[in-house]
């Protein structure tokens, strides 16, 4: 089941991203970063699971552009289709918000790029965003791939 997240989900959602973190898969978050953007999670909970097995983030950015990142689902369920899922809620998301265009930083563009999202420079992506590219740990080694999608929202 694909849901918002609650405060109740966090120490959960972080658990998750560090173990994806620590293998290099994505970058870590804070815990309390996590808490500051909690309203921007879905997650995923496995029929009679007790446990988030998976979770993903539409950052709004700015009027026509959102991010989705920290996704992460748990290797018992890998394969099964719920980082599709995952996806696919947020740029329904993305939709009815009226977001014109979704990008992400990804070590997984192939994943991406079967959703729809395309190969861009990262400096195509606004002042807005690299804003908080300057606190990140790689900045300004950056080696994830920029991608975007153009919705027909709005």
């Amino acid at each position: 089941m694909i849901r918002k997240a609650t405060v109740r989900d966090v120490e959960a959602i972080h658990r998750l991203l560090k173990q994806h973190a620590e293998r290099g898969e994505l970058l870590p978050r804070a815990l309390s970063d996590l808490y500051d953007d909690v309203r921007d999670f879905n997650v995923f909970e496995p029929k009679g699971g007790v446990a988030i097995a998976g979770a993903c983030a539409l950052h709004v950015c700015w009027e026509d552009l959102a991010e989705i990142r920290s996704l992460a689902v748990s290797e018992p369920h890998q394969g099964e289709g719920v980082g599709s899922t995952l996806v696919k809620a947020a740029l329904a998301e993305a939709e009815v918000l009226g977001i014109k265009r979704v990008f992400t930083l990804t070590y997984q563009p192939d994943f991406f790029s079967k959703h729809g999202f395309k190969v861009v420079d990262k400096a195509a992506l606004p002042q807005k965003v690299w804003a908080e590219c300057v606190k990140c740990v790689k900045f300004p080694d950056c080696d994830e791939i920029a991608m975007l999608k153009r919705l027909t929202a709005g």
